[in-house]
């Protein structure tokens, strides 16, 4: 089902999140948090023509109401984590563009409070050697009309290099060459970060701690259940040398760790069926 968007139509957000809330410190016993209450709205605007569908058998449900839809990827943020509950985006042969420069900004379209700043990420690397990883990848997307937004910090994670670099990275070039294939129109994929443990914070941003992992689901054809899907969770400390394939799931492991339902538009009986699969589109990116 496509969804119907208005140009440069405000998008009313709200601050609610319903995954794990980062502490304040870590290396003392941290109890549970419950997810926060609705204290506040804010405004943003649908900064760039809509002229595809991100979502095409609906965006996932069960995040916050802060999402922004943009060209190149529609973003679900969480004002707790500072990071997105979940990104979705096409990626065809013409979304796709190589040397695309990095520049770092704060996204302009939420609330100061709720996402992050170039500063936070300062001394990362050489503390906890993290790259600022995309969710919506800059190679599979830098031919979008606003390309520019992949570097809104919304759209970035700290993320381990041994993992943005090594089966992260791998499985990104999977899918761009799915999306290049003559037999293939596009390539549907849904992403996220998991926060299932106390883990590291920023340096420069003690309250914000980084991901524990990473989940990307991806499907070809007009439905996951017309054509092939795969699903994938990989940890945060995933070796470089790690084959993707290895880290192949269900659709429904991903809902239960992330309070998620994936595909919302899909029937429920078609959704029950499917989701409980592993799907054959992993055959299409090399694990046979």
């Amino acid at each position: 089902m496509k969804l119907n968007f208005i140009k440069l139509l405000p998008v009313l957000l709200l601050g609610a999140c319903s995954t794990y809330q980062p502490q304040e410190t870590i290396g003392q016993p941290q109890p549970q948090v419950s997810a926060p209450t609705l204290t506040r709205q804010a405004t943003a605007t649908v900064v760039a023509p809509v002229s595809k569908d991100n979502c095409l058998v609906g965006c996932p449900t069960g995040g916050s109401s802060q999402t922004l839809v943009r060209d190149a990827y529609t973003l679900n943020n969480n004002e707790s984590t500072k990071f997105a509950n979940w990104v979705a985006y096409k990626m065809t042969k013409n979304s796709q563009a190589s040397g695309r420069s990095r520049n770092w900004r704060r996204d302009p379209n939420l609330p100061v409070t709720d996402t992050l700043a170039p500063a936070a990420y300062t001394g990362a690397n050489a503390a906890l050697a993290v790259d600022r990883g995309h969710q919506a990848p800059l190679a599979g997307l830098g031919g979008s009309s606003d390309w520019q937004s992949l570097n809104y910090l919304s759209n970035i994670t700290p993320q381990k290099a041994e993992l943005n670099q090594g089966a992260w990275a791998r499985l990104e070039d999977k899918e761009r060459a799915l999306a290049n294939r003559s037999d293939i129109s596009a390539v549907y994929t849904v992403t996220g970060p998991l926060f299932e443990q106390n883990t590291a914070t920023l340096p420069n941003a003690p309250s914000v701690h980084i991901p524990s992992g990473y989940w990307k689901i991806l499907f070809t054809g007009s439905s996951p259940a017309d054509g092939k899907f795969a699903a994938f969770i990989m940890a945060q400390d995933t070796s470089r040398n790690a084959n993707f394939c290895n880290f192949q799931v269900t659709v429904n492991q991903i809902e239960q760790k992330t309070g998620l339902n994936i595909w919302s538009s899909l029937s429920e009986n078609v959704a029950s069926a499917i989701k409980s699969q592993k799907g054959a589109l992993g055959n299409d990116l090399g694990c046979l």
